[in-house]
């Protein structure tokens, strides 16, 4: 994927110099929010490893000033590492909170589901945990379609969560 400016943010591939601005963010998204269930906060050291498994086929775009801010990132990530699935990837997408409702999530769903397209990815699948309304619109104005939910598979702040199953079936073979 080429670098790509839209309204003033760049969004582009992530280098490892972004991994603590990406570190950062998903702290912020573990210790306020359901979007992951990850329950103890990463350091960069630990998140190495994750950013190493992933590249031109499972790519991380980070949405930026063009400097130095990170306001968000998007990644697609191996689905299983079982060959059968090697056209599917799963998506994360997310945006710092102070920015958020600015459209940049929109514009790295835009940029993420390009890249994997250009990659050959077949299939990508959004787990949304229940209560959050916001990233379920989003991943319905890209064209993922609700595939089935998943009764009370995840604990987080004291509550037994539900998560919803999203997909979107883009083409591209490899």
């Amino acid at each position: 994927m080429e670098n790509t400016t839209v309204n003033g943010i760049r969004i582009r591939p992530a280098h490892m110099d972004d991994l603590e601005g990406i570190t950062e963010i998903y702290n912020e998204a573990i210790l306020t929010t359901t979007a992951t269930f990850d329950t103890e906060q990463k350091t960069v050291e630990e998140q190495v490893e994750w950013f190493e498994n992933h590249g031109d086929r499972y790519p991380i775009l980070v949405a930026t000033d063009g400097k130095y801010l990170i306001f968000g990132w998007a990644s697609l990530s191996q689905w299983s590492d079982r060959c059968a699935y090697s056209d599917t990837a799963e998506i994360s997408l997310y945006v710092k909170e102070e920015f958020r409702g600015q459209g940049i999530g929109g514009e790295l769903m835009n940029a993420i589901l390009l890249a994997g397209k250009e990659a050959g990815l077949h299939s990508i699948l959004a787990r949304v945990a229940e209560g959050n309304p916001v990233s379920v619109k989003i991943h319905e104005s890209a064209g993922f379609e609700m595939v089935g939910t998943m009764k009370e598979v995840g604990r987080k702040f004291g509550r037994l969560l539900d998560v919803h199953l999203m997909q979107l079936v883009q083409g591209g073979t490899s």
